[in-house]
């Protein structure tokens, strides 16, 4: 295999200006560009790419933070910032936080490291403090995920909007007694939706019975143990306002399996619009979020702090939200 010595022998020129006209160096004359570049066809010689990145500190590779691939958003928005990135000549890694504070701040030290361009960040476990300084190392980018404190941009949604967007159709739709799901620490999004919630209930004067509050709501397990639950109860919610699809589609299996009607019994909302609230029946009513242009735009803005272009340091770009009226409800 030919080596960048028997390209500078060829040529009849020095490593050093080999190395220059391998990696574009401006001030390098026609002629010795044209006798290097004649030396590599002729020896079939193929430049280190890996190598020039090292050279260059630059990896084209971006780390994408989320909590749980399981779930099917994040594997849609994955796949979204995937092909954006694979059109602009990137490659992302792809770092699965499991929610641990720890393996959090593990994958963000790949920015120090240099192992990686820059990072998006779809959740956040620890305080935006603890985080903070990394962000001296590269850029970082929130995608749906947000933290009042951060000083990057992030592209998200109206959360506070969504929250009371679907707890007032519950509302409307004549339900009193309305409970509500959410993942991990009440904080972000999630702080957001409750409080959209909370003011739709206190709008109509309807009081928030905390036995009707779940918490670390993930996934379809938790939507049936929290059925389960509810079900266990002598003052029972007659709707449930779910933080995600998943956890909708376990209350909703879980119902039905208990001898209860959907929604006669139980109104259930969801959150996001996976494939799921098409296919199960009842259909369910949900909250969409447009995962593909959030993908494409928190890739953009990434690409553009790469190419140095000046964003404000908290600039936000919020995306739409829409109820989703199915059967559930």
């Amino acid at each position: 295999m030919p080596t960048i010595s028997d390209v500078a022998r060829l040529a009849g020129l020095s490593r050093a200006t080999v190395s220059r006209v391998i990696n574009h160096h401006p001030y390098v004359s026609e002629e010795k560009k044209e006798s290097v570049l004649k030396a590599m066809r002729d020896l079939g010689y193929i430049p280190n790419s890996a190598a020039q990145n090292l050279r260059k500190q630059k990896t084209n590779i971006i780390a994408v933070l989320v909590p749980r691939l399981t779930n099917p958003f994040f594997a849609y928005l994955v796949e979204s910032l995937e092909e954006k990135a694979a059109e602009n000549g990137l490659q992302i890694l792809i770092c699965n936080t499991k929610y641990d504070k720890q393996r959090e701040l593990d994958f963000l030290r790949y920015l120090k490291s240099k192992q990686v361009d820059g990072v998006i960040m779809a959740s956040i476990e620890n305080r935006w403090d603890v985080i903070e300084g990394i962000t001296l190392s590269g850029p970082i980018v929130l995608c749906n995920e947000y933290s009042p404190e951060a000083k990057v941009p992030s592209v998200r949604l109206n959360q506070y909007q969504g929250g009371y967007m679907g707890t007032s159709y519950l509302v409307k739709q004549g339900y009193t007694k309305i409970g509500y799901c959410w993942g991990g620490i009440l904080s972000g999004l999630a702080h957001d939706r409750y409080h959209g919630y909370e003011k739709a209930m206190g709008e109509k004067g309807l009081p928030i019975n905390r036995n009707w509050l779940f918490e670390k709501a993930f996934c379809i397990e938790d939507g049936r143990r929290i059925m389960n639950k509810i079900a266990s109860m002598a003052n029972k919610p007659e709707a449930l306002f779910t933080g995600s699809d998943e956890v909708a589609a376990g209350v909703i299996a879980e119902a039905k399996k208990l001898g209860l009607r959907v929604p006669e019994d139980i109104a259930v909302i969801g959150f996001d619009d996976q494939s799921i609230a098409e296919v199960i029946e009842p259909g369910l009513t949900t909250i969409r979020q447009p995962i593909a242009e959030i993908g494409a735009k928190t890739m953009e803005v990434i690409i553009n702090l790469l190419t140095d272009e000046q964003i404000p340091t908290k600039k936000i770009y919020e995306l739409p939200l829409e109820l989703i009226v199915r059967e559930s409800s």
